[in-house]
């Protein structure tokens, strides 16, 4: 069952004609554990607060707290960390305003840029240099009414589209969903992954071969690596 949801979310914005500030969470340097990106070393940014209460979300930490924190001082940490790949994440990050500058100043200085968001939010705004990745929500999240379908529209050959898996009632709905909108035609990956300690991967792997579905089978990488709740990582 999904968790109750906020009454509201950060949107924070400075003084007017000022752009707007992010609540941010934190900023790290790790690898990248998931979609085509996997493995790379990457500088996350993660920004606080969300909409959703997903059954199996694994950063309810980020529901609330973090910091009011300036546009400069967000790329000054991003900066440190290094900017070969930066994520952008939540949280839901597209839930405050301040994200689309921020994105875009960070594709100014050189930065490959990945976004991670829900897929319940347009996208139509997102810097078009940004690679985004879509998770769109299974039956079994207690979300699935929050997909915001006419994305798919404006998904790019460069972006990747995510199923997060938690039983064989998901993986049909996100094949159907995968065939039905011809999902392997318009991105580059459709990533199938499974609820980390829920289903077994090897369970996933074999509805994937029977099927013979098109997409591509990850797994949380920094979750082998790492214990399983540990943060910033």
């Amino acid at each position: 069952m999904p968790k109750s949801r906020p009454t509201q979310t950060p949107r924070p914005a400075g003084p007017e004609g000022d752009p707007p500030g992010l609540v941010l969470y934190e900023t790290y340097r790790s690898i990248q554990g998931e979609s085509t990106w996997v493995g790379i070393p990457c500088t996350f940014i993660r920004l606080a607060g969300c909409h959703l209460r997903c059954s199996f979300c694994d950063t309810e930490y980020a529901f609330h707290g973090g910091r009011r924190a300036s546009m400069e001082e967000v790329l000054a940490l991003a900066a440190e960390h290094g900017l070969d790949c930066v994520e952008v994440t939540g949280g839901e990050p597209l839930l405050q305003r301040g994200v689309y500058p921020l994105m875009t100043r960070l594709c100014d200085m050189g930065a490959v840029v990945l976004l991670e968001t829900s897929g319940s939010i347009s996208i139509e705004e997102v810097d078009p240099r940004v690679h985004v990745i879509l998770d769109f929500k299974c039956p079994s999240s207690g979300e699935m009414d929050s997909n915001y379908w006419p994305n798919v529209a404006l998904l790019r050959r460069k972006d990747e589209v995510k199923f997060v898996i938690g039983d064989r009632a998901d993986f049909e709905w996100a094949r159907d969903r995968t065939r039905e909108h011809r999902l392997n035609e318009r991105v580059g990956a459709v990533l199938f992954s499974p609820v980390f300690g829920l289903i077994e991967p090897q369970v996933l792997v074999e509805w994937i071969l029977e099927e013979r579905l098109g997409v591509r089978f990850q797994i949380q990488l920094h979750k082998v690596v790492w214990p399983p709740d540990q943060r910033g990582v």
